[in-house]
């Protein structure tokens, strides 16, 4: 039987012991519910916010547990740049594990991230399992039309890397214009809203 706090927050293995999900901590218990599962690494999809709370409250308690704390950067709705898919990617390789993945709900960037480290760490042959990071149970991703894009990520990165390692097509080939024209290609322009455009 699952823990209330692992229920509350939309908490799962990716991959046991290396990788979890979750959703943000609003309800609190932060500090108990990462050192239960022996969290070391939290990366927030949801990147820095230092003018909200809960931004400080994580970064807080991760260094009170002596836990790292990675900023990272996805939006459910506005299509990534190389720089942000880039930087998640690193975050899997330098940080210590097992790592949990959390965004607000854990349910629509989250499920991307994790299909990502499972197509980073077990290459093409984890297609099947990354794509099922997207299901509606357990994970609860009902995604809204400008965001289907997220699960259609993994199609495109398969079909325009031609079976290539993930992070060699990310680094190499990968721009968010070139996905964008796929989309619309496809009658799927309305599986996302814009282009994430970072600040200058």
């Amino acid at each position: 039987m699952r823990a209330m706090m692992d229920v509350l927050y939309n908490f799962h293995w990716i991959v046991p012991g290396e990788a979890a999900r979750a959703a943000q901590a609003y309800a609190g218990g932060l500090g108990p519910f990462l050192r239960r599962h022996k969290i070391r690494t939290v990366i927030n999809l949801r990147g820095a916010n230092p003018d909200w709370h809960w931004w400080h409250y994580e970064r807080r308690i991760c260094a009170s547990e002596g836990i790292t704390h990675v900023d990272a950067m996805l939006s459910s709705k506005h299509l990534p740049s190389r720089a942000m898919l880039a930087g998640l990617l690193e975050a899997f390789e330098h940080n210590p594990r097992p790592l949990l993945l959390k965004c607000s709900g854990g349910q629509d960037r989250t499920s991307l991230a994790a299909a990502l480290f499972i197509l980073y760490h077990q290459g093409w042959q984890g297609e099947a399992a990354a794509l099922a990071q997207f299901a509606r149970w357990p994970y609860l991703h009902l995604p809204k039309p400008y965001q289907r894009w997220l699960r259609l990520f993994v199609v495109y990165a398969r079909e325009e890397g031609h079976g290539r390692d993930l992070a060699a097509f990310v680094q190499q080939d990968y721009s968010a214009g070139a996905f964008r024209a796929w989309l619309d290609a496809r009658g799927q322009r309305s599986a996302y809203r814009n282009v994430y455009r970072e600040a200058s």
